[in-house]
C-alpha cells in the first residue's frame, strides 16, 4: 500500500462543538439540526461534511471512468450527494443518494459511467455493504 496523502481534522465538543482541519481551511461550528433546521445557520454537521466529501470524490471518479470509456467531455456535469440521518428500532444509521447530472452523454452511457464510478470511488468502497447508496442519473428532458 502506498499512501498518497493524509488529511486531518479535529472535533471538540461533539455534535454541539467545533471542527477544524489541520491547515485551518475547514473551521466550522457543529450543531445537530432539528425539525426546524440548524440552530446556528453558520454551523455544519457531519452529514453535510460527508455529503460534500462524497459528491466531490464521486465526481472525480466519474472523470476517471469517462476517460476510460472514451468520453472526452462531461460538460458542465455535477454530483449532488444527499446524506440522510435515519433511525429505526436498531438505532441511527446513514443512507446516501448520489444524483449525477451528465449532460453530454446518453442514458446508457451515463448509467455505465455512474456504475463504473461507484466501483472505483474511495467513498463508495468505504460505504459498500455498510450503508445503502442510491445512484441516480439525471438527464435533460
Amino acid at each position: 500500500m502506498k499512501t498518497i496523502f493524509e488529511s486531518k481534522a479535529t472535533n471538540t465538543g461533539g455534535r454541539s462543538g467545533h471542527v477544524e482541519s489541520e491547515d485551518g481551511v475547514l473551521n466550522f461550528d457543529i450543531s445537530m439540526p432539528n425539525s426546524k433546521g440548524k440552530p446556528n445557520a453558520k454551523s455544519t454537521n457531519p452529514e453535510e461534511l460527508f455529503a460534500a466529501a462524497y459528491s466531490s470524490c464521486f465526481a472525480g471518479a466519474l472523470q476517471v471512468v469517462a476517460k476510460e470509456h472514451g468520453v472526452a467531455d462531461l460538460g458542465d456535469f455535477s454530483v449532488t450527494a444527499t446524506i440522510s440521518f435515519n433511525t429505526d428500532e436498531d438505532g441511527a444509521f446513514l443512507e446516501a443518494t448520489l444524483d449525477s447530472y451528465l449532460p453530454t452523454v446518453d442514458k446508457e452511457t451515463g448509467e455505465n459511467l455512474i456504475n463504473a464510478a461507484h466501483e472505483i470511488c474511495p467513498y463508495s468502497k468505504a460505504t459498500m455493504d455498510n450503508i445503502t447508496v442510491h445512484l441516480n442519473l439525471l438527464m435533460d428532458e
